[in-house]
């Protein structure tokens, strides 16, 4: 069985752009929209960033690119975490967002690649991808909700 090697949402923020670039790079946000026990954001290319959930535990990624307040990326290992190595090509898969203004609202587009490259069995790429299908949908209804009641 040969799995898509991406994940692609889009979502209309009923923000401004600035506004949604805060919610997906400031610390604060993240670990209450995305994550649900916090996290740690060094916004520099090359630097670490993690993301904790209460159920999951700590996700480490690095962050690939910031070029506000258009583009941002990380590279990260989801589950299963890689035991602490540095996210890279082959445990880890890139998720890039990209943001455009509409109105006055923000279209937010969301992919995440590289599940074909996991080093890992074939079962386990296809229950990844699954699952952050899934998770991509409700995480990114959870960022249109959050940007409607709080201020960036």
């Amino acid at each position: 069985m040969s799995i898509p090697d991406q994940i692609e949402r889009e979502v209309v923020i009923k923000a401004p752009v600035e506004r949604v670039w805060a919610l997906i790079t400031e610390a604060e946000h993240v670990g209450t929209w995305f994550g649900d026990a916090g996290a740690e954001i060094d916004l520099r290319p090359g630097a670490e960033m993690s993301m904790s959930w209460e159920e999951h535990g700590t996700v480490h990624a690095r962050i690939e690119r910031v070029d506000p307040p258009r583009v941002f990326s990380y590279r990260w290992a989801p589950y299963p975490d890689p035991g602490g190595k540095e996210p890279v090509e082959g445990n880890s898969t890139l998720v890039e967002f990209t943001l455009a203004e509409e109105g006055d609202a923000t279209r937010l587009r969301v992919v995440e690649s590289g599940f074909t490259t996991l080093d890992a069995t074939e079962e386990q790429r296809l229950k990844l991808r699954e699952g952050n299908v899934e998770g991509w949908e409700a995480e990114l209804g959870d960022l249109a909700e959050y940007a409607g009641r709080v201020t960036a």
